[in-house]
């Protein structure tokens, strides 16, 4: 919106990021803007409810290190969001290091609006939103701070939306925190992208169930393909990750046939998984990912059972990052 080629800040920030030496790649489900990466996840209009609800999925999926957020506009605009937008935030900063705990999360201030239902609002969320970076960094967590205060009345295209003078600002202001989180040692080089799982059973790969992100969706075997739910990272505490969630032995059990199935992370042992003797094995109970009776039936729940090398306990493991 107000921009003329569609980057909005995306494209002077890519060229003020290539100028400093930087390899880029921007990522996201979006594409727009005439510039040559135009990857992203910006969804005009929405909550940050609404972002926060694709954002399990979408950061396990690219695991960025750097997250640029301005955000909070259009809660400032309906009396009912106001008073609870401070604590999503809140929330969705959490959310995003607790999802890409290695990553830079760059939170702005809201630009100025000519708009009184939100510019009412907008200087008390501002100054929470510092104290929502203060409190992230004192728990030593990579968020920063960044001021959009040098946008004028004069750099907007609409009551809510930059001009292209604005989305320059605007990008200006991105830059310096992204230099200032370099200089501190906060950028670290992006993780390994997300990769399918195969089973030692030929053409089946690890799977989530109907792509379901509800705690407790069947982890299973189906052919291998191309979607969200066949995509999985290992992190360096031990889990392994899809769909923004966890995959977990059943209620911390430990006995054979424990079921396996996806749920929401939260360091519990029955959440880590170590390669071994070329599959993974849950330390916790010294039991393996296993495919039970060596089934070749897609749709098949895995489960915990004693480590034997077989080729229902066969698979790719992954690096961790």
């Amino acid at each position: 919106m107000g921009s003329s080629t569609g980057n909005g800040y995306r494209g002077p920030l890519w060229n003020e990021l290539t100028a400093d030496g930087h390899p880029l790649d921007f990522v996201g489900t979006g594409r727009n803007g005439s510039m040559s990466d135009p990857d992203n996840e910006g969804h005009s209009g929405y909550r940050i409810d609404q972002i926060a609800a694709l954002a399990d999925a979408t950061l396990t999926r690219y695991r960025p290190n750097v997250v640029t957020l301005h955000i909070g506009t259009n809660d400032l605009q309906g009396a009912s969001e106001v008073n609870t937008a401070i604590a999503r935030l809140k929330s969705l900063v959490n959310q995003i290091t607790a999802d890409v705990p290695d990553a830079t999360v760059l939170v702005a201030s809201l630009v100025v609006s000519t708009s009184s239902s939100e510019e009412q609002f907008r200087g008390a969320y501002n100054q929470a939103t510092r104290q929502i970076v203060s409190d992230a960094q004192a728990a030593g967590k990579h968020v920063a701070f960044v001021d959009m205060s040098s946008l004028t009345t004069a750099d907007l295209s609409d009551p809510l939306h930059p001009n292209d003078s604005g989305y320059q600002k605007m990008a200006d202001a991105f830059h310096r925190g992204i230099q200032a989180a370099d200089g501190a040692g906060w950028l670290r080089n992006p993780a390994p992208a997300p990769a399918r799982v195969q089973s030692g059973i030929a053409g089946k790969c690890l799977d989530v169930n109907g792509a379901n992100t509800a705690d407790g969706t069947a982890i299973q075997i189906w052919s291998c393909g191309d979607s969200a739910n066949q995509l999985w990272s290992a992190y360096t505490d031990g889990t392994l990750r899809s769909m923004g969630k966890c995959l977990d032995a059943a209620g911390g059990a430990t006995d054979n046939g424990t079921k396996v199935q996806l749920w929401a992370c939260h360091s519990g042992a029955n959440q880590v998984w170590q390669p071994y003797n070329g599959g993974y094995r849950n330390p916790a109970s010294g039991r393996c990912l296993d495919v039970p009776g060596f089934s070749t039936t897609d749709g098949t729940q895995l489960q915990l059972w004693d480590c034997n090398g077989g080729s229902n306990q066969k698979w790719t493991t992954l690096t961790a990052g």
